[in-house]
């Protein structure tokens, strides 16, 4: 089964197009939520804008998603401004 929570694909259309992404929850009508290396945090996508990769990953487990994103888990720093 291709459309699967922890399933990798590649975002073919929109601002993140290009980007790789891990499918977190699948939900109704062809749609699931996704997280990508551009973006982080959890949103709606069709499946339709997806292509699937042979890659599975553990989506509850962060680390997992971000190593396969190509995410560093180090903390970014402020730039103060004067």
């Amino acid at each position: 089964m291709l459309i699967e929570e922890g399933r990798v694909c590649i975002k073919k259309f929109g601002r993140d197009a290009g980007s790789r992404a891990v499918i977190t929850s699948v939900l109704k009508d062809g749609y699931v939520n996704i997280v990508t290396e551009k973006r982080q945090k959890e949103r709606k996508c069709n499946t339709k804008h997806l292509e699937f990769l042979n890659e599975i990953v553990d989506s509850k487990n962060k680390d997992q998603v971000n190593k396969v994103l190509g995410i560093s888990n180090a903390p970014k720093q402020q730039s103060r401004k004067k």
